[in-house]
């Protein structure tokens, strides 16, 4: 493809790592259950389109999530793909620690809120009582050589609480990397972020003495500002962004939560910006069009639906 021209900026790296998460984040929030087969050939065309890291699936009670349901059959079909250590899944307490260490996984991330109502609806605890829940998860996965990642939802801003305070999130984003994360994931839930709220929580972040070179940001697009709080993300040394094949994705538990920053919309921007992916373009949107297929419905990413029409 010769489009679009690669016109390089100041101030940005020359390669970021892609944190897909469609497989986990996307199809979490889809109405119906898809089924064991699709997924697993969802992951293999992402893979064989250049993504690596990957997060496949989450060991969460079905009675939670049964769009997850199948955890363990999932990674079973994967075989040794998806017990690679850039093959995460999601664990929300020991119980799922000690079901994704029996399917052999080698890297773990935990999901945690800024704020008090999100952990209530997510966790059913409070934020104090999920870090607590979360600290023996964290040591065990260390303990055996886990990689962990630690999530922190609703940073800039909650659907029923409002505006969240930057000190606020900032002291929870510690609070976890103080339990061994390797990862810090910032999640922008409901979208509602712009580009001088994403400059200044990762400033503070900065001078809570987070390194910048831990940090991933995780933009959903509800109000069309993904992109531009990546831009801005990768101006302040972020190399780390998560995103979501086909733009699939949303929250359950919150329901001003669309989809996530679509990974052919970053690659597209990232290719124009002279920055590195490791993405064949053309293959990761060919697999969007068939995931949507599966849907029954077209993807949302802008990328998706100019070069999947073609």
């Amino acid at each position: 493809m010769s489009l679009p021209m690669v016109e390089p900026a100041d101030g940005l790296p020359d390669s970021i790592t892609i944190y897909e998460v469609g497989a986990r984040d996307g199809l979490q929030n889809e109405k119906s259950v898809v089924p064991t087969a699709v997924k697993a050939e969802f992951i293999r065309r992402m893979i064989d389109a250049g993504l690596d890291t990957i997060e496949t699936t989450s060991f969460v009670p079905p009675s939670w999530i049964p769009q997850l349901a199948d955890a363990t059959e999932l990674v079973d079909s994967l075989g040794q793909e998806a017990r690679r250590p850039t093959r995460p899944v999601l664990v929300p307490n020991e119980r799922g620690l000690d079901n994704a260490l029996a399917a052999g996984v080698k890297s773990i991330a935990v999901f945690g809120s800024a704020t008090e109502t999100f952990a209530g609806k997510n966790l059913n605890r409070s934020v104090e009582e999920s870090l607590d829940m979360f600290a023996p998860v964290v040591k065990r996965a260390k303990d055996d050589d886990l990689w962990v990642r630690g999530y922190v939802s609703m940073c800039f801003g909650d659907p029923w609480e409002g505006p969240v305070p930057i000190e606020q999130v900032v002291d929870v984003c510690a609070r976890l990397m103080e339990l061994g994360c390797d990862q810090l994931s910032i999640g922008d839930t409901i979208g509602v972020g712009t580009p001088g709220h994403v400059a200044r929580l990762l400033d503070a972040l900065g001078d809570s003495g987070i390194g910048i070179d831990r940090i991933g940001v995780h933009f959903h697009d509800t109000y069309g500002q993904a992109l531009s709080n990546t831009l801005v993300a990768l101006q302040h040394g972020v190399r780390v962004v998560d995103a979501s094949t086909g733009g699939l994705g949303g929250c359950p538990y919150a329901k001003s939560a669309t989809g996530n920053l679509a990974t052919e919309d970053l690659v597209w921007m990232c290719r124009g910006l002279g920055i590195e992916t490791g993405v064949d373009l053309d293959k990761l949107v060919a697999t969007s069009v068939w995931m949507a297929d599966q849907l029954g419905r077209p993807s949302p990413s802008r990328v998706v639906r100019a070069l999947g029409t073609a």
